[in-house]
Parts: C-alpha cells; sequence; structure tokens
C-alpha cells in the first residue's frame, strides 16, 4: 500500500469510526486494516489512534494528521478528477438506510436518474423501521422523518411530509364518512405502530390540537400492511400523504377530516456530526433533496 493508500485508510477509519467499519467499507479484513494503521503509526513514530475492545479514540497526534491527511486526501482528489475527466466526478459506496416503504415508493424509483448523473457512485440501501446507529452499523446516511432530537447528527431537511386520515371509498360507503375526529369513535381504525406503542392521532382545529385515541381492530409494525389494509377496505389510516399518494390521485382512497388534518412531518437526510462530508454523500443528499421536492405527497423543504 502506497503512502496516499494508507493516508486513504486511516481518513476512513476516522471517518467510520472503527477498525471493523473501515474494514467492510474497503472491502478488506479488519486484520488488514490494523495492520496498515500500525505500518503508518510506525512510519511517522507517533501514537494516531487508541484503540480499546470497544472504541477508538485519536491522540493529539492522530487528530492534527487526520486533519492534514483529509486535506491532501481531497486536494488529489480534486486535480485527479480535473485532469482525468474535465470535472469533479464523485465515487465511491454511499450505505443508505431508511424505511422500507419509503424506499420503495420513492428512493429506488429515483436511482436511475441518480446513477445516469453519477455512474461512479454505488449504493447499498438497507430497509428498517427502527433508528439503526449510524456509526456502529457503519451507515452514511439515514432517511428520517418527523422531529429528530440527537445532537450527535447532522440533519438536513429534505421535504415536508403531509398528513392525512384516509379510506377506501367502499369502508366510507358501509361505515359513513367522520365528519369531527370526535365521530371516528365508531369506526374501524388501522394502527400503524412499529414498536408495539399506540400513539394518539393528533388532528387540529381552531382552538388547538385534537387527540383521538383510536382502538384498532388491526395493528401492524409495517407500513406495507397498513396500505393493504386500508386498500382492503379494514379501515381508516392516519399517516402521512405520500404512502398513498397514487391512490388518492386515482381515487383508490379517500382523504377524510381534511379541515382537521395536522402540521407536516419533516422528511429528513441524517449523517453523523463532526465529521468531513465526502463529495460523493453530498451529491446524493442534494440530489433527493432535488428529487423529493417534486414527488406526488411531498412537499418542498
Amino acid at each position: 500500500m502506497d503512502r496516499l493508500d494508507a493516508l486513504r485508510l486511516f481518513v476512513r477509519v476516522v471517518e467510520s469510526g472503527s477498525f471493523s467499519a473501515a474494514a467492510r467499507e474497503a472491502g478488506v479484513g479488519q486484520s488488514a486494516v490494523s495492520k496498515q494503521i500500525a505500518a503508518l503509526e510506525a512510519r511517522l513514530g507517533a501514537q494516531l489512534v487508541r484503540r480499546t475492545s470497544r472504541s477508538m479514540s485519536l491522540t493529539d497526534a492522530g487528530q492534527g494528521f487526520y486533519e492534514s491527511a483529509v486535506r491532501l486526501v481531497d486536494e488529489f482528489e480534486a486535480a485527479e478528477s480535473l485532469i482525468g475527466r474535465g470535472q469533479s466526478a464523485p465515487s465511491g459506496l454511499v450505505r443508505v438506510t431508511t424505511a422500507p416503504v419509503f424506499g420503495r415508493l420513492y428512493v429506488v424509483p429515483r436511482l436511475p436518474a441518480f446513477f445516469a448523473r453519477y455512474p461512479d457512485i454505488s449504493i447499498e440501501l438497507s430497509a428498517s423501521e427502527r433508528a439503526v446507529n449510524l456509526i456502529e452499523e457503519g451507515v452514511d446516511l439515514a432517511i428520517r422523518h418527523g422531529v429528530l432530537a440527537d445532537s450527535a447528527l447532522i440533519v438536513r431537511k429534505l421535504a415536508n411530509a403531509p398528513f392525512a386520515t384516509v379510506a377506501s371509498p367502499a369502508y366510507l360507503a358501509a361505515r359513513g364518512v367522520p365528519a369531527t375526529p370526535t365521530e371516528l369513535q365508531g369506526h374501524a381504525c388501522l394502527i400503524f405502530a412499529p414498536h408495539r406503542e399506540v400513539r394518539p392521532w393528533e388532528f387540529r382545529d381552531g382552538a388547538g390540537v385534537v387527540l383521538h385515541h383510536p382502538a384498532a381492530n388491526f395493528r401492524t409494525g409495517d407500513a406495507e400492511q397498513i396500505r393493504a389494509a386500508v386498500l382492503a377496505g379494514l379501515g381508516l389510516s392516519h399517516g402521512p400523504i405520500w404512502l398513498f399518494a397514487p391512490e388518492i390521485a386515482s381515487g383508490e382512497v379517500r382523504v377524510v377530516l381534511g379541515a382537521y388534518a395536522p402540521g407536516p412531518l419533516a422528511v429528513s437526510a441524517v449523517h453523523p456530526a463532526g465529521r468531513r462530508l465526502p463529495t460523493k454523500l453530498r451529491v446524493l443528499i442534494d440530489f433527493l433533496a432535488e428529487a423529493f421536492a417534486g414527488a406526488p405527497g411531498l412537499a418542498a423543504a
């Protein structure tokens, strides 16, 4: 491994937060990464990284060397791109996590346009309803919904997701159309509870917030099943419009209680704080913000 590759590997170790995550990104074994960092430290005559069984941290020398290494790698890659293609050409793997249905409906269908623009970038997409620990699991970017309180993350809002209460025309014909939130007491409610926690449905009127505590005859932690249940006429769902945007447009699903709709949820791109934002990640975030701005069921941030 030449010195530039060693610098790149050291930067990757620091920015991924662990030797194992850096090894996964580089496609090599963890022992190979450890040996290369040890060789770099021997060449420099200074300890760069403090290692324990559970964590790693930079020494003072390591912090200073990291800052210099980042500048050198960035300058080299910029010069390489300028000479090789006449323009910046970001490349590499980006690991992304998102909610399963949002990934299927809003991320994957837009990837052809992204790859046409950035053919040297690869994306590894994982789908989960849980809040993935980005640092521990070696994930570069999460697309998350709602209020985020983790101060260890950098958040950029990509779009707003309007909320609505919806049902199929067949269900409404059989059970009636609720005119106010209080009339939901006599209706079948379909509850999305990914952590088995049933939250009240929030509405707004001129006096403020109105809460409805649904008594569900169907509950699931899978948003895809909520879609299926609404389309099957099982009851009413309360959630982001994007989940049913095509069906609302076609009339297969109807919005009710529109005058009581709560405020929208934020759809945000999230990545770890305190680290350099690689060009490959920056262009992906910019692309998603651009793509979501005109997407059915979403509103501009």
